[in-house]
């Protein structure tokens, strides 16, 4: 079981809401709880949950960084759909909309009609497994290992297409919270806390991938040591220990 606590990397290490921090903790509390007891189709159930918790993370992050993209990719959902969508005010909302249908949002980074079947593919697992049809199709622990080793395979997938979403994240926050007088908090560490992280539902996976932002490409700014200054808080804060 402990493969399967590999997701927590690629899952928000902070919420907007309590309720939402609230629904992750029941989700790994129900899947461990299952798993432990041998119930492992109804484990299998609470993590795919929680897969596709991440997958409504990382929409939300494109819909924060290309809202523009994010808009097209609504096209031919439906009015009332698209409305709803743009207007989101969580991630869960995109749980109203049938699950194959939303994986097509992952073509805005890249992923193609190939991979989202493949995606698509553990919508139908979960299907098969929720309905009572009289089959129990992860009746061993070896059957739910394997399930949870295939799901991970995705979920570093998806995170390895979504790198230059959190990238343009990163820097158009280092670009516009650099100056500790104009920022919402002048202490660096709350800022990224508050603006980067928690306003962006950034997971640790994310976080690893501003660590390795290059700052060659924003060098010739005149604020680049200001910038520099926030990084290096960054690194301090969320970067590996030595």
């Amino acid at each position: 079981m402990e493969e399967a606590f590999e997701l927590r990397n690629y899952l928000p290490l902070s919420f907007k809401t309590y309720s939402e921090q609230e629904y992750i903790a029941f989700l790994w509390d129900a899947f461990e709880t299952n798993y432990n007891h041998g119930n492992h189709q109804f484990a299998f159930l609470a993590y795919h949950m929680l897969t596709m918790s991440f997958v409504y993370f990382n929409i939300w992050q494109i819909r924060q960084s290309r809202p523009e993209d994010f808009e097209k990719g609504l096209i031919g959902f439906g009015k009332d759909i698209e409305k709803n969508l743009i207007g989101a005010t969580s991630p869960f909302v995109f749980s109203t909309v049938n699950e194959r249908s939303i994986l097509r949002l992952l073509k805005l980074i890249a992923c193609d009609n190939s991979k989202i079947g493949t995606y698509a593919k553990l919508v139908d697992d979960r299907n098969e497994t929720a309905h009572p049809n009289g089959n129990i199709f992860f009746s061993t622990k070896a059957a739910l290992d394997a399930k949870i080793a295939e799901i991970l395979r995705v979920v570093d997938e998806i995170q390895i297409h979504s790198r230059l979403v959190i990238e343009h994240t990163y820097r158009d926050f280092l670009l516009q919270n650099h100056d500790p007088e104009e920022r919402e908090y002048p202490d660096a560490a709350d800022q990224i806390r508050e603006l980067l992280i928690h306003e962006n539902y950034l997971s640790q996976e994310d976080i690893d991938i501003c660590l390795d932002f290059d700052l060659a490409g924003i060098e010739d700014r005149p604020e680049i040591d200001s910038i520099r200054t926030l990084h290096e808080v960054l690194k301090s804060e969320y970067g590996p220990d030595d």
